[in-house]
């Protein structure tokens, strides 16, 4: 019964999904997973979807209403009756655990004379992405899954579908998706999205160049603050808040990165949070960073980041839920 004066509606929520290559897609299946099983959230009622690079491709998917399960079955290998099968190989379908040899060019010389111009206007990793060679990498397979549930040319038809990447000649961000972004197909704004920059080749779309959305923001959170939700939910596979301590020199590497791009993220969500919108924030922890190792886009390891997703993320969720019970 609704209380005299009381209006009950569902929360206005936001759903972000993070830059994270290949292991980062996986573990954000597992992530989901284990929201879906344990909060009861079905991630597609989500009034906006942001998705960045490897999240673009999760955020489509969502976006043209492919099921959750559908994924996780992907994902996993298991062919179920009565689905329509992703034609994807996640295993084959980026081409590798290591980029093909670049081009003997330079990425964007554009870009870098802007970022030389005015360093303060561009963050470190803008102008080395622009200074690194183009690269070889295709992302049509990216592009062609896409297309498999979403008419080649058209948006998705969910509203509130935004999908980051930077504009290879300006440093800017562009969401496409929302008003007053550059037009573009679903596929094309996702193969963007995903263009690592000396990896893949930038996607152009009328005459502009775009790369990866994550040499902006690992997940763009910001972008939903002032919106008017209730809550948002991130779930971001290159940020971390617990780590592992890893032997190989690499992983030092790649968690000193990560570092850097968790402090990001807490300012964004603390921008979030200023506006009115509660903020929830899924990241990897120390199990899941030692499956997944140095490198995001190794898809041996695929299968056992997921695997450990599914259990760590539940885990985590349940923890969270007890802590929220007892306060």
């Amino acid at each position: 019964m609704t209380a005299p004066g009381r209006t009950d509606r569902r929360p206005r929520q936001g759903l972000v999904c993070g830059a994270g290559g290949v292991l980062g897609f996986a573990w954000m299946v597992g992530a989901l997973q284990a929201l879906h099983d344990g909060e009861r959230l079905d991630p597609a009622t989500a009034e906006v979807l942001i998705g960045t690079s490897a999240g673009s491709v999760m955020a489509a998917f969502l976006a043209a209403g492919v099921p959750l399960r559908t994924i996780v079955h992907h994902q996993l290998g298991l062919p179920v009756e009565g689905e329509t099968p992703i034609d994807y190989d996640p295993d084959t379908g980026t081409g590798g655990a290591l980029p093909p040899r670049p081009e003997l060019r330079m990425g964007s010389r554009r870009l870098l004379l802007r970022a030389a111009r005015h360093p303060r206007r561009y963050p470190p990793v803008a102008a080395l992405s622009a200074l690194v060679p183009r690269g070889r990498g295709s992302l049509a397979p990216i592009g062609r899954v896409v297309d498999q549930f979403v008419p080649p040319g058209e948006w998705v038809d969910h509203p509130g579908t935004w999908i980051v990447a930077m504009d290879y000649d300006t440093g800017k961000r562009v969401p496409f998706g929302r008003q007053g972004s550059p037009r573009a197909s679903i596929a094309e704004a996702v193969m963007s999205s995903c263009a690592i920059p000396g990896w893949y080749s930038p996607i152009s779309i009328h005459g502009r160049r775009y790369v990866d959305g994550g040499i902006c923001s690992v997940t763009s959170l910001d972008l939903l603050a002032h919106q008017g939700l209730d809550e948002v939910i991130v779930l971001a596979p290159m940020a971390s808040f617990d780590y592992d301590l890893p032997a190989t020199f690499g992983a030092r590497v790649e968690r000193t990165l990560r570092r850097a791009t968790s402090r990001r993220l807490l300012q964004e969500a603390d921008k979030v949070r200023r506006s009115g919108t509660a903020v929830t924030i899924l990241a990897p922890g120390r199990e899941d960073l030692s499956a997944i190792g140095a490198n995001l886009m190794d898809p041996r390891r695929r299968e056992r980041v997921l695997e450990t997703s599914l259990r760590t993320s539940a885990a985590g969720l349940a923890e969270r839920r007890d802590l929220l019970a007892a306060s």
